[in-house]
């Protein structure tokens, strides 16, 4: 895999890690970067995401990516790699900045997804030359270039410890705009979340909270929820749209045969209308 080697005030898209404390004096980067700057959000959260993180992470990923904004994450484990690969399959940009340099994709268990963002046209992005040295404080530094490269930072789910808070203060330092998922108080996950929001973070519970301030331009007039092929398909639909996520509750819901019900869950996921969490939960793609 080639190496590209740039300052960043050669691209439009980097060319506003110029202005960021310590702005890095070259990239390095395997793939391809947006030519143009384009809306752009960081998603980033917690390494070991709940059923609940996951689904949230997904669906703001895929919501805004589909709708031609970039998404910037550090490829790490949970969050990050749930960001990308929603990214990836709504057909959008995505970027990943290591705390590591190239060629070296990490962590290991991630190289795949690595790879798969290089290959559909979006960029593995690090400040360090092949060959230097890895230490902790890396991946904290690059959590300023995360920062940096998004017009809006996303935390969907963080404990009070995380790592992830300081991407959060990164992003303050640097005057971006910050969006937090809140969750539940009961949940040591939400808890880092749920402090932000009191400090004075913005909310956000969908794509059109981010869109509403970053770029609203790509807001559309009308919001229509998909629709199924027959009236149980969108039953189902309607049910899952109204936050019921259980298999056996859609179920009753419909009162449909449970021979028709799988067939008509099966068809909708084959075409991409919603989208499997496990243990038969189900949400809208």
């Amino acid at each position: 895999m080639k190496i590209n080697a740039i300052s960043p005030d050669k691209n439009d898209f980097t060319k506003v890690l110029v202005h960021i404390a310590k702005a890095p004096k070259k990239l390095h980067y395997i793939g391809k970067l947006p030519e143009s700057r384009i809306p752009t959000v960081a998603i980033v959260g917690t390494r070991r995401p709940s059923s609940y993180g996951k689904e949230v992470t997904y669906r703001l990923s895929y919501d805004l990516a589909s709708r031609n904004v970039a998404v910037v994450s550090g490829l790490a484990l949970g969050v990050d790699a749930v960001a990308h690969k929603a990214a990836l399959e709504a057909g959008g940009v995505t970027v990943a900045v290591l705390g590591n340099p190239l060629p070296n994709i990490s962590p290991t268990s991630n190289r795949a997804l690595g790879e798969s963002i290089i290959q559909h046209g979006g960029a593995i992005l690090s400040e360090y030359e092949e060959g230097s040295g890895v230490f902790p404080s890396n991946f904290l530094e690059r959590n300023r270039i995360v920062a940096g490269l998004a017009d809006a930072i996303i935390i969907t789910e963080a404990t009070t410890r995380s790592g992830t808070l300081n991407t959060a203060a990164r992003a303050l330092e640097q005057g971006k705009e910050l969006f937090v998922v809140p969750g539940p108080i009961t949940s040591p996950l939400s808890a880092g979340c749920n402090a932000l929001l009191k400090q004075g973070a913005r909310i956000v519970t969908s794509y059109e909270d981010v869109l509403e301030i970053i770029a609203p331009e790509l807001l559309s007039s009308q919001t229509t929820m998909p629709l199924g092929q027959n009236e149980l398909e969108t039953a189902i639909l309607q049910a899952i749209s109204s936050g019921v996520r259980d298999g056996e509750e859609i179920l009753k819901i419909t009162g449909a045969d449970p021979t028709e019900f799988a067939t008509a869950l099966t068809m909708l996921e084959l075409a991409g209308s919603i989208r499997a969490l496990g243990a038969n939960q189900w949400t809208i793609r």
